[in-house]
């Protein structure tokens, strides 16, 4: 079957459930202890047109996407403890800078100590600084993948993903089908963080400064431009499938979703269906 085109639904893993969106609003269903699903829709404010231009929506759409990944995440837990409890300005802010500021001393901060303390300088610093950045990023995500809960979501999140995939290829979004179709999707946000990684590699070769704070400044200040490069060639990703250049550049993302997807129960798979139907048919 061709692929659907003109379609832009994504979604992620939460806590025993899935979060389906599109431009113009998301769903969440979650499976309650008693094996009813529960759903929460929401219509979403488009962003303004100056931060959907092209290389510039990849920072905004991350940050977007954190925020509200960070809401979904806390409205599935109050699911399983039987609470409606909503999370404030404050505590949402409180909760993106802490993610920030962890994922900025986790995957940058630490590849980068240890690159400086080996004694390399040019371009054998930018190398071997972005292999450790991409080890850190793939030994971190095998080993939470040990974790019950977390291996659970990533069930959930194969579950989003063969959806997608099915309703993409314009099936019918029945269990049955939709087991048939990859828990491997291009638009990952697995496969965004590997390009991201990847170009780093690239561009932070160019950097001529021999100072270690002139170095580390540039990496934080340079995220935006990584990330944008990285948003725009994810998108073609998505758009160009068979595309043999797009392929090799997705390919290791594609492979690192073998960690962060696993196959669903049926159960899952229905939680993934309700969700997307949330969003496409209501």
């Amino acid at each position: 079957m061709s692929e659907k085109k003109g379609l832009d639904v994504g979604g992620q893993a939460v806590i025993e459930g899935v979060l389906m969106k599109n431009k113009e609003k998301l769903a969440i269903a979650v499976r309650l202890e008693n094996g009813k699903i529960k759903l929460k829709k929401e219509k979403l404010k488009p962003l303004p047109k100056i931060l959907r231009l092209p290389f510039i929506r990849g920072i905004t759409t991350l940050v977007y996407i954190m925020i509200i990944g960070i809401k979904a995440l806390v409205w599935s837990a109050n699911q399983a403890l039987g609470e409606e409890q909503e999370l404030g300005v404050l505590e949402l802010i409180g909760t993106l800078l802490f993610s920030l500021v962890f994922a900025l001393l986790f995957f940058i901060g630490v590849p980068f100590s240890l690159t400086w303390v080996i004694g390399l300088n040019g371009f054998w610093f930018n190398v071997v600084e972005g292999v450790i950045r991409l080890a850190v990023f793939i030994g971190y995500v095998y080993v939470i993948s040990f974790m019950k809960d977390i291996r659970r979501m990533f069930q959930y999140h194969g579950a989003e993903h063969m959806t997608v995939n099915c309703y993409e290829y314009e099936n019918e979004l029945t269990v049955d089908k939709v087991k048939k179709y990859s828990t491997i999707h291009p638009r990952c946000g697995t496969s965004f963080i590997m390009l991201v990684l990847i170009i780093s590699i690239v561009l932070f070769t160019f950097i001529p400064s021999t100072m270690w704070w002139s170095k580390l400044v540039w990496r934080v200040a340079l995220v935006p431009v990584v990330s944008g490069v990285g948003y725009e060639l994810l998108r073609l990703g998505g758009k160009f499938r068979k595309s043999a250049v797009m392929g090799i550049l997705i390919a290791p993302g594609m492979w690192v979703q073998k960690i962060t997807t696993q196959k669903p129960s049926d159960d899952m798979v229905e939680v993934a269906i309700a969700s997307l139907n949330a969003v496409v048919n209501d």
